[in-house]
């Protein structure tokens, strides 16, 4: 009984973050959407900023050889691939900490496919001119699945300028972490990164084989 209703409590809590993230993640995408000119920036800090950007690549802008279409597939692909891992752990009662961390990549996978299959049909194109706004559905800037993410989250932790005596960069402005990206990067690389530091056990026992091995090494037992 105890393992039962801790293995619900873990499936609770997967579901949990997983529905925090989607709707942290798309209510802020919206609202970004909806109220900015696209490159517009708001400072909440000198160190961090609201900054508008639309990215037709993965986490911090990063692009896939073979175009926005390929990319979206293989995120469907991969997506679906980490569902099924998610729910075998889930239903193995795996370490909560190791399924939180899945989920939370998991969400953060999820949310940035929303903007690539739905975005480019929902919304009108974004500008540095105007703010963009819902269109009926299939009418926006781009079909299915060819949609852009968006990002807003800026820390320009340091922003300075190389002295002039650097060569070739000299008087150019220097920024500590310029990336742009969103509340899914962040969930993807903080998820995966706690995995690593603190899930290292269950880490290692991920194989693909690992059921054949087991089929295996029962059958020369059996002999």
């Amino acid at each position: 009984m105890n393992k039962e209703s801790n293995r619900i409590s873990t499936k609770g809590m997967a579901m949990i973050i997983i529905i925090a993230v989607l709707l942290v993640d798309q209510l802020t995408k919206i609202w970004v959407k909806t109220h900015m000119h696209l490159h517009e920036c708001i400072d909440i800090t000198g160190w961090f900023k609201i900054l508008f950007v639309e990215n037709n690549g993965m986490a911090y802008g990063m692009e896939l050889l073979g175009g926005k279409l390929v990319l979206s597939l293989f995120r469907i692909v991969a997506i679906s691939v980490l569902a099924y891992y998610l729910y075998k752990e889930v239903k193995r009662n795996a370490n909560r900490l190791y399924v939180a961390c899945v989920a939370m990549v998991w969400a953060g996978a999820v949310g940035n496919l929303i903007d690539s299959v739905f975005y480019g049909m929902i919304f009108n194109a974004s500008s540095p001119f105007y703010v963009s706004y819902f269109v009926p559905f299939g009418q926006g800037y781009a079909p299915m699945l060819m949609g852009k993410v968006v990002d807003m989250l800026h820390f320009p932790l340091i922003e300075t300028h190389y002295p002039e005596w650097v060569p070739w960069v000299g008087g150019n402005e220097f920024v500590f972490f310029s990336p742009v990206f969103n509340v899914a990067d962040a969930c993807i690389s903080v998820g995966f990164v706690m995995a690593l530091l603190f899930c290292r056990d269950e880490i290692a026992k991920i194989s693909l084989f690992k059921h054949v091995d087991d089929n295996n090494h029962s059958q020369t037992k059996d002999k």
